[in-house]
């Protein structure tokens, strides 16, 4: 089976990031068929992408963008595709709130919230009760409501936590003012309910990492510069459509508001052949479920790409603070809440990294000694999402691996610590608390192994009872099970067994005469610990297995549904695979949830050294045998014999 032929400049060309003269032009063909008005807030703009199948045959159409519209003094909301290069609006759906859920959080709530609370009477009172009377010191901090009760539902709400911070340079996050919840409806601009579910005291110990005073400890001794320097420049190329060539990988590089980075088109190149691993991939969704059951945080549930979008919080990069070594920046291009063009700049970071030894052998026989180093290709970007911090890095090896790390860090999510024994939170500072959470992640990974027809086997270690085949008992083997329809595909993982999820292609077979495969490789962390019949549970099915696949649908963008703010749940994965539809030999998608379950340690306050989670991709049987048998041996002051050692003696064997 020959595999399409993709990457061409005109499929780069559709599949691009958008430019900023595609955000001017759509803007404009919005306001003159009255879409956006005085009141109206861009959610959401991005490239509606062609549909694969229509790429693959050759047919490049004019690009659409999908655009998400609130006007904040009605609340009537919009889900539009609008086309600048035509001229028109493709189409527009007018969002039934109540049934289909929110467009995502706008800028203007974060402000708008404040303001409102501070004017309402019943929340004065419950901050005079604490002896909290400087309405400048408080901060309300507007969090997404989770699932709408009954008598909410078309509502637009936030529901929200005070913090006291006693200066404009102090850290909030140390002084929760716990036990008050405040629901406020956006639109209408009023407080619906003050809560006051227990009276807790405000933490008084500061957190001022940032302030040297405050942390008063002299700079660490004996820290002595590493430089990391390329003379000759980097390994790879990249061209104005984001397409990057390096040491055989080649790859396009996008971004997205919702999703971040966005990658197209990887291939690698085997025998002068450019082989296709992968059509799209990108982290389609994040959330982070807390853990305290209390009345007044039981809602506490952040969905970073589909309530915030998670690329509109990208970071504006550094050299040698958030990258270090020979650095290509990319900024990233979007919306902001008026449709006016936004850019950040120097939001993604490409950069090469040596990552140890590739392979190395002595042999005792023939006297050969030999080794290669590694390196790798990074591409990465951070994000800021209220209190946490989180970078997000892909990485392509030397020898076919992909991998996604995602590193964690910032400030925890503190509250009151109500005493010895709370089953649900840490202490970290004196009456200070963090709720136990999870962090979980969903990578949409639309696979193309050698081609569109992609199968999933699950690959698991086994033991061998004794018997004719096995007399001694030290025989085990592995299991190998074809995943047929959506339905069986659905997978927990297992550490236990190693189990494994090979992608294969059927119809493409390596000089062995086995199909060509790329193996997924979980971490095997915790899936939702949340109960069955919880609100979080309904609307994060996503996250309650490893795996899911389902065959590919240019409608299938996010695996808790396209309008995650305030809905109900049952949508995006579960509502799919109902249909139980055939993944076996077709063009599939692979759904991958992986996370932490963090429960905080006091080395984790007053900020968050970095913890990380991801998975890998690996070749398996993808090549004829080791693909780097090309990688010449290192050269100049890299390999000196001798340099720096010291003789210690020799130990006699």
């Amino acid at each position: 089976m020959t595999s399409p032929t993709y990457d061409t400049p005109s499929v780069a060309r559709a599949l691009a990031s958008p430019r900023p003269d595609e955000i001017t032009a759509s803007r404009a063909v919005l306001r003159r068929e009255g879409l956006i008005g005085p009141d109206t807030h861009v959610s959401y703009f991005g490239l509606a992408e062609q549909d694969k199948r229509e790429l693959l045959g050759g047919r490049v159409a004019p690009r659409r963008f999908r655009v998400m519209l609130i006007d904040m003094r009605s609340g009537v909301s919009h889900d539009v595709v609008v086309c600048p290069e035509e001229d028109r609006i493709v189409s527009d759906h007018e969002i039934d709130t109540a049934a289909e859920g929110h467009v995502p959080v706008v800028m203007v709530e974060f402000s708008l919230v404040e303001e409102v609370v501070h004017q309402d009477e019943r929340w004065l009172a419950a901050m005079a009760k604490r002896g909290l009377t400087d309405v400048s010191q408080l901060r309300v901090n507007p969090l997404s409501a989770g699932a709408p009760a009954p008598d909410e539902r078309g509502r637009r709400l936030q529901r929200c936590f005070t913090f006291l911070q006693k200066t404009p340079d102090d850290l909030g996050w140390a002084h929760p003012v716990d036990g008050v919840t405040v629901v406020v409806d956006v639109v209408t601009r009023e407080v619906v309910e003050v809560t006051d579910h227990a009276d807790l005291q405000v933490p008084g110990e500061d957190g001022n990492f940032h302030d040297p005073a405050w942390v008063d400890m002299p700079p660490r001794a004996g820290l002595n510069p590493i430089e990391i320097t390329q003379p000759e420049g980097p390994s790879f190329t990249i061209d104005e459509d984001g397409v990057l060539n390096w040491l055989g990988w080649s790859l396009q590089v996008g971004f997205d508001q919702r999703e971040g980075l966005v990658l197209h088109n990887v291939h690698i190149e085997d025998a002068g052949r450019r082989r296709p691993v992968l059509y799209r991939a990108s982290l389609a969704e994040m959330m982070v479920p807390y853990g305290d059951p209390s009345p007044q945080r039981w809602f506490q549930n952040f969905f970073d790409c589909g309530e915030y979008l998670l690329g509109g919080f990208a970071n504006s990069l550094e050299l040698g603070c958030d990258c270090v070594g020979d650095i290509t920046y990319l900024d990233a291009v979007l919306a902001d809440s008026d449709g006016e063009v936004r850019v950040v700049p120097q939001a993604i970071c490409i950069h090469e990294e040596d990552t140890g030894i590739l392979w190395k052998h002595t042999d005792n026989w023939n006297g050969s000694v030999d080794s290669r180093r590694n390196r790798r290709l990074v591409v990465s970007f951070f994000a800021t999402v209220g209190n946490y911090d989180y970078g997000f890095y892909w990485y392509f090896s030397l020898d076919g691996s992909i991998e996604l790390e995602v590193k964690a860090t910032g400030v925890v999510f503190t509250s009151a610590y109500p005493g010895p024994g709370y089953a649900f939170a840490s202490e970290l500072a004196p009456g200070l608390g963090a709720p136990y959470h999870q962090h979980l992640f969903s990578a949409r990974l639309d696979m193309m192994v050698d081609g569109t027809g992609n199968a999933v086997d699950e690959v698991e270690a086994a033991a061998v009872p004794r018997g004719p085949l096995n007399p001694t008992g030290t025989g085990f083997t592995q299991t190998v099970t074809r995943l047929r329809t959506e339905a069986g595909a659905a997978r927990l993982a297992d550490n236990a067994r190693n189990r494994s999820w090979l992608v294969t292609n059927p119809s493409v077979t390596n000089r062995l005469g086995n199909p060509v495969g790329y193996m997924l490789h979980p971490e095997g962390r915790p899936v939702l610990l949340a109960d069955e019949e919880s609100d979080i549970h309904r609307r994060a099915t996503y996250a309650t297995k490893h795996l899911w696949v389902t065959p590919y649908a240019p409608d299938e963008n996010y695996p808790a549904g396209d309008l995650v703010n305030m809905h109900p749940g049952d949508s995006g994965l579960p509502a799919w695979t109902a249909a139980d539809r055939d993944i076996d030999n077709t063009d599939i998608v692979l759904w991958h949830t992986f996370g932490l379950t963090h429960f905080p340690r006091t080395e984790d306050w007053p900020v968050m050294p970095v913890d990380t989670t991801g998975f890998a991709l690996k070749p398996y049987g993808f090549f004829g045998r080791n693909p780097t048998l090309d990688i010449p041996a290192s050269a100049g002051h890299h390999c000196h014999p001798g340099e720096h050692s010291h003789d210690h003696g020799k130990a006699g064997s």
